[in-house]
């Protein structure tokens, strides 16, 4: 049965948060809020633990996991950045959006695209969030909570609870989150590309707001 913990939004307990790390660190799957849906994370170099959450949510080793990062010189470290795109990923982060760019070799190789070295990378705008990754001391890999057959992410962490209490770790109760994942938006060419619509604005990307989910 997963531990159950429940945490302030905006002051989150630190004896919980470093009880959450000791749990990822040990190799378990959490279930944690962020500022668009609730995710699945792991600690980033755990293969079995990837492996938990690919059965999870049933995905194939094409679909790109994302890297959540703290701040931008975190993610600097994992994908290459010229200085158009930092000032691009300045404007708009932290915030709900997750960007695909090109990996650096401190990525483990089955976390990339199989085809190109890419990966998924995001700063969340969440305090309890940004709280377990500064303890941490390093990026959360980590995939929406849309489980297979559902059209929606999953928002309630009761209801987390519930279908998913026998098969992961830990769930992190931060309150309710919102119903849709984050925009996603390619950099690896220079030129941004909209991926999938979701929480962020895809406007300042050239995308338009028609909400789709994987």
């Amino acid at each position: 049965m997963s531990q159950y913990f429940q945490l302030h939004p905006e002051n989150p307990q630190a004896r919980l948060v470093r009880q959450a790390v000791d749990i990822i660190r040990s190799g378990g799957v959490i279930a944690y809020p962020t500022d668009s849906a609730y995710a699945l994370g792991c600690h980033l170099g755990d293969k079995d633990a990837l492996e938990r959450i690919r059965r999870l949510r049933q995905l194939d080793d094409k679909h790109n996991f994302t890297l959540v990062c703290r701040d931008l010189s975190e993610l600097g470290v994992y994908a290459k950045v010229d200085n158009t795109t930092f000032r691009l990923l300045k404007a708009h982060t932290p915030g709900p959006y997750t960007f695909i760019l090109n990996a650096t070799t401190e990525v483990p190789r089955r976390l990339l695209h199989p085809k190109r070295r890419t990966i998924g990378l995001r700063i969340p705008d969440h305090r309890i969030t940004l709280e377990l990754l500064e303890a941490l001391g390093e990026p959360l890999m980590s995939v929406t909570l849309l489980m297979p057959g559902d059209s929606l992410p999953m928002t309630d962490p009761e209801q987390i609870r519930e279908r998913l209490g026998k098969q992961i770790d830990l769930i992190i109760d931060g309150g309710a989150c919102n119903l849709e994942p984050t925009t996603v938006v390619s950099l690896v060419d220079g030129q941004p590309e909209v991926q999938r619509v979701g929480l962020g604005d895809p406007e300042p990307f050239g995308g338009s707001r028609e909400p789709a989910f994987d």
